[in-house]
């Protein structure tokens, strides 16, 4: 079976990782990139490293016909777009993969509170984390893939509180992030001048990826979860690291821990399980999602470590994820990529 598959949104990180994987994507025949910007232009001239695989010209959308000539489209636009075009995408026929916000709440209002009014709340989408929703997301039309602090936040702490093992009114996450994580547009807080020797906190109590990493935690717990969330930014370019402080409700054995884990995420293909705490060089370029921890036993306090690529396992890569799920291919295929090393 050979899939046909448009991005919406060519120009920025997300669409050219998109791209670039779907390219080693056997069962992939790509049929469109589309954007406001960067019109008639082809994609190679936009994200050179893509020269001689990715030639084809950068269209001005028609979201209609979109949908009739491609069997999958990936959006890659910033939160308030797609929520415009998606009900015609879906119209056409087409199975959608959104990798901005604008369907991963449940709860509309929650969405309208963190980000602007929705302007399609009757169309529903599946939250795109295959750990935990694979079964959604093979009969989903439209899949929403999650955030990248959440991807990284909720993979860290999921099994503890499937298993009721912590306090759920003590989650504090604290992680750091690159600067591609701003996206591909200039800015001053992203630029180099700034950043290269710099690190930053920002929305330090009301970051909008709080209350979506609330509601999955949620569902998981069977009651309402409050984390507190706190991002950096620091002088790397890709990669995130996670770092969740949890209060064990009884003592726990690491060993135990261990285990726990290994059976929870046993069989996932992109979860490792480590004895060491990780780190963003053993998975940047590759859509894994390595998880480590340290226990401190004197006051029943564990300390959870993610890292993931922001891009990869973050964005596109995971979205792409999604996508092997919806046709019914291997769910690793087009991803297999092992990270970069140095």
């Amino acid at each position: 079976m050979t899939v046909t598959a448009a991005v919406v949104g060519a120009s920025g990180y997300a669409g050219v990782e998109l791209f670039r994987l779907l390219v080693g994507h056997s069962g992939v025949k790509l049929v469109g990139a589309y954007d406001i910007r960067n019109v008639g232009k082809r994609v190679s001239e936009v994200h050179p490293n893509l020269r001689g695989l990715v030639d084809m010209k950068i269209a001005e959308p028609d979201y209609l016909k979109i949908g009739k000539i491609a069997k999958v489209v990936f959006v890659a636009t910033p939160h308030g777009i797609a929520m415009k075009f998606v009900p015609k995408l879906l119209k056409g026929g087409a199975k959608v993969v959104d990798l901005s916000a604008d369907y991963r709440f449940e709860d509309v209002g929650i969405f309208e509170r963190h980000y602007v009014k929705h302007e399609s709340p009757h169309v529903k989408g599946v939250y795109g984390l295959p750990e935990l929703h694979r079964a959604k997301i093979k009969r989903a039309k439209l899949v929403a893939s999650p955030g990248c602090y959440p991807t990284a936040a909720i993979l860290s702490v999921a099994p503890l509180i499937k298993r009721r093992l912590i306090d759920l009114d003590h989650i504090v996450i604290d992680a750091k992030t690159g600067t591609s994580g701003a996206g591909a547009a200039p800015s001053e807080v992203t630029h180099h001048p700034a950043t290269g020797a710099n690190i930053l906190a920002y929305a330090a109590t009301t970051h909008r990826h709080t209350p979506e990493i609330n509601q999955e935690l949620s569902k998981l717990a069977g009651q309402k979860v409050e984390t507190h969330f706190t991002p950096h930014l620091i002088p790397i370019v890709r990669g995130i690291l996670s770092t969740a402080h949890v209060f064990l409700r009884k003592p726990t054995r690491a060993k135990a821990l261990l285990g726990l884990y290994r059976k929870f995420y046993a069989g996932e293909p992109f979860v490792r399980v480590l004895e060491e705490l990780p780190q963003v060089n053993f998975v940047v370029g590759s859509n894994y999602c390595d998880i480590g921890f340290e226990l401190d036993a004197r006051r029943n306090r564990l300390v959870m470590v993610a890292a993931i690529d922001n891009l990869i396992k973050g964005a596109s890569g995971q979205a792409i994820q999604n996508m092997n799920l919806m046709f019914g291919f291997d769910e690793t295929r087009g991803i297999e990529a092992l990270a970069l090393r140095p």
